[in-house]
């Protein structure tokens, strides 16, 4: 079922950062290199931004095509935001940069089988990529068809299965399925891999394209920054006390969109649905308590919880979330953030830039790019400290 409408809708714009540094409490423990910082910050990203400063080169040979061998045997680039700083590490590295008392907060969605095949009662070919699952019977689709079916109209799948139009929304088309969802496409789907893996997915990718702690299906990709971590890897943030808690955003379609406004603040953000446990709120209230520090592993995690904290603190429950995090952003949970490296251009580097400023986060990527580090969703993570205090 469809979730209510999102508590996310009070979330922070360009203006906030001004705004917390005049109300904040804190704001007078800080030093006057922090102060001096946010203020910079305020007078760039209050101004608008364009889609041409989130562009970089990459060398297409640096797009990942598979996963290495092993899930903790890729790169590790560390980000300090605060001082700009750069650093090349392996990903067995990480328990280096945490300590007792951290908290890390991994998405548990699981990716689905979301791309069908099938024809039109015409004849002609559609490809369906379900983009989220809105009950047992019905799910919100992409197609691809020389000419987009029509409400009542039927797309008949290889054994004679046929799923009809409901309706159409905007892009998206509603779907009504005979069977469960989810036991169709398992039995007749494909693993979605990203439209930059120029190859079909195979038997490996099922695995791999797959988090070791995935337990609740929806998604269409996978939350990538998650695909590095094995049970060796979470055995040992574990023994030396870095605490774990779990959200659900279950990544759809639209996560692959392109940005088509040259004023990103044009840009409507496609929605998703995501669950915060009560485990987790408490968790987080550990952490805080202890003087831990809360990382997010990968941008779904960020976005869930900041969602959840649009009122100050994050509330349990779940919702749908269309939260745009760019430059200007305030963070109000996240310290921290485990991500692996982005499409230019792309929602998901503008929410690093806002996490770590965009002139660290772009030399970085071109510190990456000369290093020949691996990207996109099989690629290589980077570690990134935020750039201001939360």
């Amino acid at each position: 079922m469809s979730p209510p409408a999102d508590f996310e809708s009070a979330a922070s714009t360009s203006s906030a950062i001004p705004a917390w540094l005049e109300l904040s409490p804190k704001a007078s423990n800080y030093s006057k290199e922090v102060l001096g910082q946010v203020r910079l910050w305020s007078s760039r990203y209050n101004l608008a931004m364009q889609l041409s400063e989130f562009d970089y080169e990459l060398p297409e040979e640096l797009i990942a095509q598979a996963p290495l061998p092993a899930r903790r045997s890729s790169r590790l680039m560390h980000l300090d935001g605060a001082s700009g700083g750069i650093s090349d590490h392996r990903f067995e590295d990480l328990a280096k940069f945490c300590r007792s008392g951290d908290l890390m907060v991994f998405n548990d969605t699981r990716v689905i089988k979301a791309r069908l095949f099938g024809v039109k009662e015409s004849g002609g070919k559609v490809e369906i990529m379900v983009d989220r699952v809105l009950d047992a019977s019905t799910a919100v689709a992409m197609l691809r068809a020389s000419r987009a079916p029509k409400a009542g109209h039927r797309i008949v799948l290889n054994d004679g299965m046929q799923l009809q139009v409901l309706s159409r929304e905007n892009d998206l088309f509603v779907l009504a399925f005979p069977e469960d969802v989810f036991s169709v496409l398992d039995r007749y789907g494909q693993v979605p891999l990203p439209p930059y893996i120029g190859r079909g997915a195979d038997a490996t990718d099922e695995v791999r394209y797959q988090t070791v702690y995935a337990k609740q299906p929806g998604a269409v990709a996978a939350p990538t920054a998650g695909l590095h971590f094995d049970q060796q890897m979470m055995e040992r943030l574990a023994n030396i006390g870095v605490d774990v808690a779990y959200i659900t955003l279950h990544v759809g379609a639209g996560t692959f969109q392109p940005v088509r406004e040259n004023d990103i603040d044009r840009h409507v953000m496609h929605a998703e649905w995501y669950r915060i446990p009560e485990a987790t709120v408490q968790a987080l209230q550990r952490a805080r308590l202890q003087g831990g520090r809360v990382c997010a592993v990968g941008t779904t995690s960020l976005r869930a919880l900041e969602s959840a904290a649009a009122g100050g603190s994050v509330v349990a429950g779940s919702a749908e979330t269309r939260l745009f995090v760019r430059p200007g952003f305030r963070f109000k949970v996240v310290q921290r953030l485990l991500t692996n490296f982005h499409l230019p251009r792309s929602t998901l580097l503008m929410l690093v830039a806002a996490f770590a400023g965009l002139d660290n986060v772009m030399r970085g990527y071109r510190h990456a790019v000369q290093e020949r580090y691996r990207f996109f969703s099989y690629g290589d993570a980077m570690l990134v400290e935020g750039a201001l205090p939360v």
